[in-house]
């Protein structure tokens, strides 16, 4: 069982506050790293000096954070992984500031844009020779459920080859949210999704292409244009449909993600 020490005394004042302060701090510089069990909340509580209560308090207030993982009778268990984390806080934002499709995956577009870019910087002849195979392991399209993690392993390795870890982790989230929009909006439709996927598959190519050639802007610019014809794509099964307002059409995945 891991030992809490506290990494200063415990003064008065918010008392609550000060634990998550010094728990969180431990677990977000590595300290108590990820799949560490805390000590069970009587434990904790004795070696803080503090009533059971406020360790309650403190624990619901990191589970909250997407901090730790708490389950009755098993304790809890630190879960802090960069993608949950940039996801909560995306997603509030997205929420708070009535944010719709085009205003979130546009950012999207430009992220994806810069992770082209670089990457044709940084990216190994193995790490591009990845990203070509699945480019090319997209079609042909034969279910929905293959054709959306295809896509999705192909943009996320994209990402990844930037060599950029926040880049890389802020693209996930969008990315995620950009393929779990166009399940929601082909209706899973395996036509909608040929379309979607198989329209794109020359235009993933010719920047798989870019990059080999080591050509920042042109893969930057090939990305781009990529992302706002795929946006485009995954519209279009709605045209001439009435359209709830913008701020809706992502509600309930924002609701899953926050």
């Amino acid at each position: 069982m891991v030992e809490i020490q506290p990494a200063r005394p415990i003064g008065r004042g918010r008392v609550a506050d000060q634990i998550l302060d010094d728990l969180r701090e431990r677990i977000l510089s590595g300290a108590l790293p990820d799949g560490t069990k805390l000590p069970a909340e009587r434990d904790l509580a004795v070696q803080y000096g503090v009533s059971g209560a406020t360790v309650r308090e403190v624990i619901r207030a990191l589970s909250a954070m997407g901090l730790i993982s708490s389950k009755h009778g098993s304790g809890s268990v630190v879960t802090a992984h960069g993608d949950t984390l940039v996801g909560l806080s995306l997603a509030s934002v997205a929420r708070l500031e009535k944010m719709g499709p085009a205003d979130v995956l546009g950012i999207l577009n430009a992220l994806l844009g810069h992770a082209a870019e670089l990457a044709a910087r940084a990216a190994s002849t193995e790490e591009l020779a990845s990203l070509r195979e699945a480019a090319e392991a997209i079609v042909p399209i034969t279910s929905v459920a293959q054709a959306s993690e295809g896509l999705r392993l192909y943009l996320r390795t994209l990402a990844e080859i930037s060599h950029n870890p926040l880049l890389a982790t802020l693209c996930r989230y969008l990315i995620d949210l950009q393929i779990d929009l166009a399940l929601e909006r082909s209706g899973r439709s395996l036509a909608s999704w040929k379309q979607i996927a198989g329209e794109l598959h020359t235009e993933r190519l010719d920047i798989v292409d870019a990059l080999d050639r080591r050509d920042p802007g042109r893969a930057m610019q090939l990305t781009r244009a990529y992302q706002e014809r795929a946006l485009t794509l995954v519209d279009s099964p709605r045209k001439g449909k009435a359209r709830r307002a913008r701020d809706a059409d992502l509600s309930p995945l924002l609701r899953a993600w926050a």
